[in-house]
Order: C-alpha cells, then structure tokens, then sequence
C-alpha cells in the first residue's frame, strides 16, 4: 500500500484484468492443433501455442516464477492478478533431462514483461523430442471469467498481445 493512502485511507486498487504477450518469437498455432491430447483438450487449461522459432523464453506477464521444472522444459509463472501461466518448451521434451536447456531465473525470482526465463536449442529439440510446439497454457482458469484470444498469426517474444483475461468479480 502506497504511503499515501496509508496516510489518507482509501483501497489499494486490485487487478481486474492482464494481457499475455508472447514469451516466445514464432508461428502461432491454436490449441486445439497442438499434437498432444493433454495440450489439444484444453486438460490442464486454456491457451495458445507458438512453433518457436528461436530459442529463448521471455517472461509474457509481470509475476513471480513459482515453478521450474528440474529438467528446465517448462516454468510456471504466477501473474499479477493471480493466475498461473505455464509455459511448456516443445512436446515430451521431459525425456531429454535438461539436455539442450538452460535456465536463467529460479523459483522465487520477480519477472516483468520480456525478462529472459531460459533458452533452448531448436535443433536439438527437433531431433530427441516429439516437437517444438510450445503450448502457453493458463493453469487456474477457474478464477478467470473472460479469455480473449487475439488474431495474431505470428508472435514476437515481449511483444505481441496473444490473449487477456478478466478476472471474476
């Protein structure tokens, strides 16, 4: 609470509502065209995915990174209004251990908008995964009560809007 309204009363106003940039440069592709029945049936939670096309992940929220996977394939982020977002590098990438992953924040770290999270080598993932498709899913749904996808067909990691949401009153 700001010394201000300490000081005079008042609320401290609560987020209603975020956007989701891309935490990953590519091609956008929907959900449901994910090759993986988890991701493609929405079982874990709403989103979007990307076909990266270089290999570094950026924070798309400001929030705090409240999981990291010990093989640094996927990392959950904890968004200002409370929602988890899970970014998942490529598709059964759990079988490579770490292999060709890199991570650059920890458990615990505050992340804006385009803070680096990890990278990755394509080229790698291509050879020992099923696939790079990356799927951006919000994990907590539940406590969403409006998801606008937007209409991009590629994305710009820090950049591009991907989708928002509106918060349950």
């Amino acid at each position: 609470m700001s010394f201000f309204k300490k000081l005079f009363g008042g609320k401290e106003e609560t987020k209603t509502q975020e956007i989701l940039v891309a935490p990953i440069t590519g091609k956008i592709v929907p959900l449901e065209e994910v090759p993986d029945p988890v991701f493609a049936q929405k079982m874990m939670g709403d989103g979007i995915a990307i076909e990266p096309t270089e290999g570094t992940v950026v924070s798309p929220v400001n929030g705090e990174i409240v999981q990291f996977f010990p093989t640094k394939h996927a990392i959950g982020i904890k968004s200002e209004t409370g929602v988890e977002v899970l970014i998942h590098v490529g598709l059964e990438t759990v079988g490579m251990k770490g292999e060709g992953f890199e991570g650059l924040v920890e458990v615990g770290d505050k992340v804006k908008v385009g803070t680096p999270l990890l990278t990755f080598d394509i080229d790698l993932i291509k050879e020992k995964a099923k696939s790079i498709i990356t799927p951006v899913i919000l994990t907590n749904g539940d406590i969403i009560d409006t998801v606008t996808k937007h209409a991009a067909k590629t994305a710009t990691k820090g950049e591009t809007a991907l989708l928002d949401w509106n918060m349950k009153a």
